[in-house]
């Protein structure tokens, strides 16, 4: 009889294998920039991300032992070193003018 304990339990858990394993840190991050781009809530993450607590477990995992730190740092050092050259863009295709500015009535004075 097998105890169980064959290669398709987790490493780290013993769980079997699929529960316990980490989303891949990219996908974790994609969530996380979509959170902050839309505004959303956290419960109202895609189901495409995962478990919304699983996101913002790694978010708060991360800003308490400083990876978020170290991101930013290292993506910051370029730029303080004049590494880096920013080059920005407008495009007028996407300027957008309040809905009331559109066919309001011209009235000419006296009127």
């Amino acid at each position: 009889m097998r105890s169980g304990r064959g290669s398709s339990r987790c490493f780290r858990t013993g769980r079997p294998s699929g529960v316990g394993h980490w989303r891949d840190h990219r996908e974790v991050i994609d969530a996380i920039a979509y959170k902050f781009q839309t505004g959303t809530q956290w419960v109202h993450l895609p189901e495409k991300y995962g478990n919304w607590r699983g996101v913002y477990n790694r978010l708060r995992m991360w800003a308490v032992d400083g990876t978020w730190e170290r991101v930013f740092t290292a993506l910051v050092a370029p730029d303080a070193d004049e590494d880096l050259n920013w080059a920005v863009s407008v495009d007028s295709t996407i300027v957008r003018a309040h809905q009331h500015a559109a066919g309001a009535r011209i009235r000419g004075p006296g009127r």
